[in-house]
């Protein structure tokens, strides 16, 4: 598929995730067959004063290409400003958040907060896409909550104010990933829009995805939590929908093997320190539901170094898995 002038290998995508789609992880996604990965959302503004740290969350490997970088923020010049230096880093999509749930981003005004304002939500599609050339798209929800359920209306502005594609989370701001995704209104935006849709919500197994491209005509469908710890979902989704046969899911080993190998990466990119705590719920997502793993999840929190964590998988490998 295309968004805008960009080809896209395959229609399944890894979702954004703040705290979880680091490059690490995107890279790891990629390599499974991942037609498109997202960066965690970065502040626009963090990215207009110079933060030090929006730099490294920009930052793409040319291994992941392409991928989009995601920006969120409420003030349509600064976000006109972030899209450009993204652009100039050399970004090939722009996502703009309007779906982020969480209080500390809603409290400013940004993220699905935006959905009770679709005309300043508007005014920000419109800045930022006149001011770069790259594809712009919009992720946003179901609407601010079971009252105010207006994603086609949000949707029908961003397409008028150019933007290349949209993605729906089936789930309002109120409901943050409780109860179920709500699909019939990917369905409505997806019968309402002429430019491509992207389902997102509770996407977990092979099935899941193709469900949902048969019930809504979706485009592309993105795969957040159900990507984290099990990163063989896209090749496993890829090959299902390609073939109609279900690939058998990873074994026991397979799953402590790429834990290592992710944890390598991340010691690798953000050094020992940080790569360590960081590894850690990705650690809990690998071996959930694993014999004995939470004597081996408790284990590994309380360690600090990468050589004695591997040893202790390596171990683990060799009495249990």
């Amino acid at each position: 598929m295309k968004i805008g002038e960009i080809q896209i290998e395959n229609n399944i995508f890894l979702a954004p995730m703040a705290g979880v789609t680091d490059m690490a992880f995107r890279l790891i996604c990629k390599g499974f067959g991942c037609g498109l990965v997202y960066t965690e959302m970065v502040s626009a503004k963090g990215m207009f004063y110079k933060s030090d740290n929006t730099a490294a969350l920009t930052a793409v490997d040319p291994g992941e290409r392409p991928a989009a970088v995601q920006i969120f923020g409420s003030d349509p010049g600064i976000m006109a400003y972030a899209a450009a230096k993204v652009e100039e880093d050399g970004a090939e999509l722009i996502d703009i958040n309007m779906g982020c749930p969480t209080p500390k981003i809603v409290n400013n005004g940004d993220g699905s907060a935006l959905m009770k304002n679709p005309k300043l939500a508007g005014e920000i599609i419109n800045a930022v896409v006149k001011q770069v050339r790259i594809p712009i798209t919009v992720k946003m929800r179901k609407g601010w909550d079971g009252k105010t359920v207006n994603a086609v209306q949000l949707a029908h502005i961003a397409e008028q104010e150019g933007a290349a594609a949209v993605a729906v989370h089936g789930r309002t701001r109120e409901q943050f990933y409780t109860g179920r995704a709500d699909w019939n209104i990917i369905r409505e935006v997806k019968a309402a829009l002429s430019i491509p849709v992207i389902g997102n919500g509770d996407i977990y197994t092979p099935q899941d995805a193709e469900r949902m491209l048969e019930e809504t005509g979706c485009d592309a469908v993105l795969i957040g939590r159900g990507a984290q710890g099990n990163p063989w979902i896209f090749k496993r989704t890829k090959e299902y929908l390609e073939t109609g046969v279900l690939p058998e899911e990873p074994s026991p080993k397979d799953r402590v093997e790429m834990l290592i190998h992710h944890m390598n990466m991340l010691v690798q990119q953000k050094g020992e320190h940080i790569g360590i705590k960081e590894m850690r719920k990705h650690a809990s997502w690998y071996l959930k539901g694993l014999h004995g793993s939470c004597t081996i999840k408790s284990r590994i929190f309380k360690m600090t170094q990468k050589q004695e964590i591997e040893n202790l998988l390596n171990s683990y490998l060799d009495s249990s898995v």
